[in-house]
């Protein structure tokens, strides 16, 4: 377990904190109510830089993974290396929250214009890890080793036909150089009232793989199915059998799972069958072996189904993010920290959640913790808030400074006595 850090550092860090609070919330408006969205994150990526320049970094990267920022503060002190990542993107949501700086932003998205918000608190993110380096370099020669800061883009999804995200940092070396020992990244929540840092070791976050199906049959008269093959009811056997890949073929008990299918289309009339249906769909699981199990028998579900109503079906399987791991050793190292930050009732071992992140990429490669910090107000049913992606999602911003607080007690922490 981690030792508590000097206690005159501790100090220093929360008053630096505090201090630079009004700055963490004016940047965190700014980027509300001007949101970017995957791989678009120019402005963004801006103000992070020249802010990262400012502060006398050692190193700031830019357009790593096409928007992205990295930049490496050098302690004045040997000590491990901590990467600390945010996530800059905004979603495809236009914005109905009623805040003075609600986004009025129109953009275009796959082929078709939007509104564009942050709807899942990316902009809170962002302000958070910039105060954070600003914290930690008026502390530099107190800093016991190095600190990486990840600004990510394109979290919440890539535009078709590009790439970027988690995946393509580390493909373009966010983690080394030096290289990081362990990562921390932290997401802000509507399921936990403000004032909450939520954590859980081992599997928090599913993965997140979609599907579609097309079924194809022959069209024919509605008044008379038996001279073709409806790919409507094969397509409605198929949802059916579906459901019963986890209720019956999955251990529960030991790994939940969830198969959804979202969307399906087909036909233009009442008297038509027609000639197919496309399904759309997702999985999701928090088990890597359970995650392939799954993939294969989605797929041997569908085709036997429609071989036996004499339809097809083909299934195109798109593999998301993996299963987000916190390292049990590294979350349990942390819980002092938390309770330091946070105190005993501001700190929740949490459910695991269906919802993915990418972040499961950084920590495939070195030791990671990932955080959720609650931002619905205290007093307020967290289970009834609009949830991250509503166009009413809303953030009590003391969140923020919490957040702010937590990543910077975890590097000064970790480097003071390191769990691995």
């Amino acid at each position: 377990m981690n030792a508590p850090t000097e206690t005159s550092l501790i100090a220093r860090l929360e008053a630096g904190a505090a201090a630079l609070e009004p700055k963490v919330l004016a940047w965190r408006r700014d980027f509300h109510a001007h949101p970017e969205l995957g791989n678009r994150e120019v402005r963004t990526s801006k103000i992070v830089a020249d802010h990262l320049r400012s502060l006398g970094l050692d190193e700031v990267r830019v357009a790593v993974a096409h928007t992205g920022v990295v930049a490496t503060l050098k302690g004045g002190k040997p000590g491990p290396c901590v990467a600390l990542r945010a996530d800059m993107d905004a979603l495809p949501v236009t914005e109905m929250a009623d805040v003075p700086f609600a986004s009025k932003v129109r953009t275009e998205w796959m082929g078709q214009e939007v509104g564009a918000m942050h709807a899942c608190g990316h902009d809170c993110h962002t302000a958070i890890l910039m105060g954070v380096a600003e914290l930690l370099a008026g502390l530099r020669e107190q800093i016991c080793g190095t600190v990486k800061f990840i600004f990510q883009p394109a979290e919440e999804g890539l535009p078709e036909g590009e790439n970027g995200g988690a995946k393509m940092m580390i493909e373009e070396h966010a983690l080394a150089n030096p290289k990081a020992d362990v990562i921390f990244g932290l997401h802000v929540i509507s399921h936990l009232n403000a004032g909450t840092i939520g954590y859980r070791p081992g599997a928090m976050m599913a993965s997140t793989d979609n599907f579609s199906i097309t079924v194809k049959g022959r069209q024919t008269h509605g008044a008379m199915p038996w001279l073709g093959v409806d790919p409507i009811v094969a397509s409605a056997q198929i949802i059916l059998g579906m459901q019963t890949l986890v209720s019956r073929q999955m251990d529960v008990m030991e790994n939940p799972a969830v198969v959804t299918i979202g969307a399906i289309h087909g036909g233009v009339r009442e008297n038509i069958i027609p000639d197919e249906v496309v399904m759309r769909g997702t999985y999701r699981t928090f088990d890597e072996g359970q995650r392939e199990d799954l993939r294969q028998r989605i797929a041997d579900t569908a085709t036997n189904i429609a071989c036996a109503c004499r339809a097809t079906a083909d299934v195109h399987m798109v593999k998301g993010y993996p299963v987000t791991v916190n390292d049990p050793k590294l979350t349990l190292w942390s819980l002092p920290t938390l309770t330091r930050v946070a105190g005993e009732q501001g700190v929740a071992h949490i459910p695991r959640t269906g919802g993915g992140e990418d972040f499961s990429y950084f920590q495939k490669e070195i030791p990671g913790a990932f955080y959720f910090i609650g931002i619905t107000p205290k007093g307020q049913d967290a289970h009834q808030a609009p949830s991250n992606h509503s166009p009413y999602f809303y953030v009590d911003e003391s969140g923020l400074l919490l957040g702010v607080r937590l990543l910077a007690h975890l590097v000064v922490d970790y480097q003071a006595k390191p769990a691995y």
